[in-house]
């Protein structure tokens, strides 16, 4: 669906639009700078062009997306650079709750050690007024029975001490665990299979929506699954859970530093590609095909060859969120009702 076209007014750029930048295709070993900003003002002209501001956002999309053209060497050279000065505070976000989690995880742990040691402590309890009624039996261990006894009085004091400690430990448990789940709602990462999570991605297709209602450009959503033929045929939990494990890695793999990769739920990956058409979704959705099915899974001695259904979809200013990720998912029911083909592009009306 067209949308209309506004003309933006905009503050003079020194008349970089006016200015015809050379186009590189390697960059100059001896002076990597001074072709990085040949290729930044390549990238300022292809914004003003597309009648988009060049804000910060904008021109990171445009650079991961024209840097899609140029040659492999010079996509690898770029990279090392960018490397070099990568600061990602959404990866910085993924860590914190990775190890708030992880924090988690230990002081449950320790619960779990304190509850046993208290078990044992009780058992003990136990075998001492066991061993205690063997010696009432006996007049001649008369003096092994006040030894007993005393040894009980003080295990029963630790038993009691323990298990007021116990019960502390528990009520800072449930209290970290409320504190632990109020901040899983608001998390952005899927521990399970190191990607996005579903909360996440709507909110950046929420946001993408109101972009494309600014500026009118064009972008897609495509959802990713397992083959369900494959999953049916493989008939084994765990290793249907290592091969989605193993898409989740490759999205991650051929995904642009712009593009957001997430789970959905139940093994849908998602992946919403910012500036792109659909011509270009179906190219990367080619690309994805490709990755995967040279990516082969060996379960024991066999020997399985991964393949994927993907749907596709744009992102349009005219529907809603829900609407726009029930028709990446009407894609991928597209794509098996026309048998032998690994896409399908969904679009509504």
């Amino acid at each position: 669906m067209a949308g209309t076209l506004r003309t933006k007014k905009r503050r003079n750029l020194d008349d970089t639009a006016a200015v015809k930048v050379p186009v590189i295709k390697e960059l100059d070993l001896q002076n990597p700078s001074s072709d990085i900003e040949i290729y930044a003002k390549e990238v300022l002209n292809a914004l003003i062009a597309d009648n988009l501001p060049p804000t910060p956002n904008n021109f990171s999309l445009y650079f991961d997306r024209l840097l899609e053209d140029k040659s492999e060497n010079l996509r690898k050279q770029i990279h090392a650079i960018l490397e070099l000065e990568e600061n990602n505070e959404d990866e910085t976000t993924i860590a914190l709750e990775q190890s708030l989690k992880q924090g988690f995880s230990s002081i449950k742990n320790i619960l779990g050690v304190t509850a046993n040691l208290y078990k044992n402590m009780s058992l003990m309890t136990k075998i001492l007024e066991k061993r205690k009624n063997e010696l009432e039996e006996k007049p001649e261990a008369q003096e092994a029975l006040g030894i007993v006894t005393t040894l009980e009085g003080d295990v029963n004091k630790l038993n009691s001490i323990l298990k007021s400690q116990s019960s502390q430990m528990k009520n800072i448990y449930d209290d970290t665990a409320k504190i632990v789940k109020n901040v899983e709602n608001e998390t952005i990462f899927d521990n399970k299979f190191g990607v996005y999570n579903k909360r996440y991605l709507l909110s950046k297709i929420e946001q993408e929506v109101g972009l494309i209602n600014e500026f009118n450009h064009k972008s897609s959503l495509i959802m990713i699954e397992l083959s369900r033929e494959l999953k049916t045929s493989v008939k084994n939990e765990k290793a249907i859970l290592l091969m989605t494990r193993t898409i989740a890695r490759l999205l991650l793999k051929t995904s642009r530093r712009s593009d957001i990769v997430a789970h959905y739920g139940n093994g849908i990956f998602s992946m919403l590609l910012k500036h792109t058409d659909i011509e270009s979704a179906k190219r990367a959705s080619d690309r994805l095909v490709e990755l995967v099915s040279n990516s082969n899974f060996f379960l024991a001695d066999r020997e399985i060859q991964l393949k994927i259904s993907i749907g596709i979809t744009d992102i349009t200013k005219e529907h809603s969120v829900e609407e726009i990720v029930v028709s990446a998912l009407d894609g991928i029911e597209k794509a098996y009702e026309m048998k032998n083909v690994d896409y399908a592009v969904s679009l509504r009306s």
